[in-house]
């Protein structure tokens, strides 16, 4: 989806006119998933509704364009992925459950790709999972979906200068590992 048309689908999900939430969440949902099992493995579905939910409530007050709701999403999510961490006292799950083929995908995802592209992108992510959580956020929403560095900023509430050491080392690790 385009930034225009997540604009509209914004600009009428603010005024609870269909279809503008279903369309925010056919385009959002399955990068926010991914994101999601990065951080807290299994749990990213629960994580993500209650994401949703509280996206829901408090969409009338959220003031900015399409790229300025993807950084708050993305924020709101890691907010609820932290307090599943706390909550269940323990780390990210191991991230094997990564199925990126039982996800519902926007038409021009890349998981949606034949099976050499799945499996590709199954094996990124597992690669991304085994950083430690602050690699593994930053590279997802640097690398993975594009997100520039003050939007990085903005999400995981770091330093410019820490997001872009975090992305750098999570990207040469997996290459690392490969050689070994």
């Amino acid at each position: 989806m385009s930034d225009d048309d997540l604009d509209w689908a914004l600009d009428a999900a603010r005024r609870g006119t269909s279809p503008g939430w279903p369309l925010c969440g056919a385009a959002l949902n399955p990068p926010l998933l991914r994101y999601l099992r990065v951080v807290v493995g299994q749990s990213a579905e629960d994580v993500a509704s209650e994401s949703w939910l509280q996206a829901a409530r408090e969409i009338r007050r959220f003031r900015g364009d399409a790229a300025g709701f993807r950084v708050w999403l993305f924020r709101v999510a890691r907010h609820r992925a932290l307090d599943e961490l706390r909550r269940g006292g323990r780390r990210r799950e191991d991230p094997a459950g990564l199925d990126v083929e039982t996800e519902r995908t926007a038409k021009d995802d890349p998981a949606r790709r034949g099976p050499f592209e799945r499996m590709a992108t199954e094996r990124a992510l597992r690669l991304i999972a085994a950083l430690p959580a602050h690699q593994a956020e930053a590279v997802m929403l640097r690398a993975v979906f594009g997100l520039d560095v003050s939007q990085t900023v903005a999400v995981l509430g770091k330093r410019p200068g820490a997001v872009r050491i975090a992305t750098m080392r999570g990207l040469r690790r997996p290459r690392r590992r490969d050689r070994g």
